[in-house]
């Protein structure tokens, strides 16, 4: 398929090679699709939905998603520049949207005051991304880069930041019980109790 369509419903689709800068979408639905290379920068989809659907290779940076509602996505080596997820539509009686970043250029993200239990980041670059006021336990946060990124009264209960690296977590302002870090990154949690380690 090569064009999209306001108010459509697509099942199954697989999108290819889509070039879609700047679109304008809304009131269309997306099931079981999957997007392979597009490039949806700097679109716009309002009042859509997405259910299960898959982006591999895709570019989605500064993509707006106002009224929108996603279960159960999965991005893949995709560029998601200045994608702000507080306009997307979290339905309030739901917890776990199952969504999953792998190996995504994030940074300057917004998931600023969002509760999304059990979120998967895998190997991504999440320079600068806001997650305060965030309740966020159960997630899965590994060999990512989390330089500049903020953490202020967020939920990180039983959070997995196993090999990840350039995070600032004040453990006084955050809730990390059972969270787990590398042995050696875990020494910058000390910094806000004004620790000095010595050799």
């Amino acid at each position: 398929m090569d064009t999209l369509t306001d108010g459509e419903s697509y099942f199954d689709a697989c999108f290819s090679k889509l070039v879609s800068a700047d679109l304008r979408l809304k009131n269309s639905e997306f099931e079981e699709c999957r997007f392979e290379d597009c490039d949806f920068s700097g679109a716009e989809f309002k009042n859509c939905k997405f259910t299960n659907c898959e982006f591999e290779r895709c570019n989605v940076s500064l993509v707006s998603l106002p009224n929108t509602k996603v279960f159960g996505i999965t991005f893949t080596e995709c560029k998601l520049v200045g994608v702000d997820w507080t306009k997307v539509t979290w339905p309030m009686f739901h917890v776990d949207f199952e969504l999953t970043f792998k190996r995504c250029i994030m940074t300057d993200n917004s998931f600023y005051g969002l509760t999304l239990h059990e979120l998967v980041l895998d190997e991504c670059k999440l320079h600068d991304v806001d997650f305060r006021e965030g309740k966020f336990p159960d997630s899965t946060m590994t060999y990512c880069d989390f330089t500049n990124s903020l953490f202020m009264r967020t939920n990180l209960q039983q959070v997995d930041f196993s090999e990840s690296t350039n995070y600032t977590i004040d453990v006084l302002e955050n809730q990390v019980t059972g969270a787990k870090f590398t042995r050696f990154e875990a020494l910058s949690l000390l910094e806000c109790l004004g620790i000095e380690l010595v050799d």
